[in-house]
């Protein structure tokens, strides 16, 4: 039986928004996101080493695009995505606190049965974010 070569990790989350300007202002200006490269349909955001958030433009990438190095693949969503970032432990209250003083209302909280914590909020499109603090899942120390 032959077995898959390993994975690294997830280099790309994305995520599709109607306003790119106001998902800017959300991601660089509250969240802290260094945008790495940002244009009309798309802009994307170091999210920690060798992590990317990518951000699109709802409707604007379904077509195939040609680029000198090969096609990217046409894709697209609807409604909200949900996507975690990964936070230490000791950062989950401030960081409770700091999104109260930007306005961002928190949608849920959970205690999770390995001791992990989670927040849970919307981006300017209602896309549902998470802050996440370990133990959460057995990969996730």
């Amino acid at each position: 039986m032959s077995h898959a070569p390993a994975i690294s990790g997830i280099l790309e989350t994305a995520v599709y928004v109607d306003d790119m300007e106001a998902a800017h202002g959300f991601y660089a200006g509250v969240l802290g996101l260094e945008r790495m490269i940002g244009g009309d349909r798309l802009s994307a955001y170091d999210a920690g080493p060798a992590q990317t958030l990518l951000v699109f433009l709802r409707g604007a990438t379904a077509e195939d695009v040609p680029t000198p190095g090969g096609v990217v693949p046409g894709h697209h969503a609807q409604g909200p995505a949900h996507f975690a970032f990964h936070i230490v432990g000791a950062d989950y209250e401030p960081w409770r606190n700091y999104l109260g003083s930007q306005g961002i209302e928190i949608i849920s909280e959970v205690t999770w049965p390995q001791g992990g914590k989670s927040l849970y909020f919307n981006d300017t499109d209602g896309n549902v974010l998470e802050l996440a603090s370990p133990p959460l899942w057995s990969n996730f120390t």
